[in-house]
């Protein structure tokens, strides 16, 4: 499921956030990973921050 250009990074999150992360995760059906990944490209797209894709 790892993309070969997928970069690893650590990241501090309080207790209460990443409560609230899992528990989103799990409603969602996602693994806490991928409903950050999923969090983070969103914020990303709303902000029209997401590189452009090559055709």
């Amino acid at each position: 499921m790892a993309d070969k250009n997928t970069k690893s990074f650590i990241l501090r999150v309080d207790t209460e956030t990443m409560n609230a992360i899992e528990a989103w995760a799990a409603d969602e059906f996602r693994s806490t990973n991928g409903q950050l990944q999923w969090i983070i490209t969103e914020a990303l797209r709303k902000a029209n921050r997401l590189p452009k894709k090559k055709r």
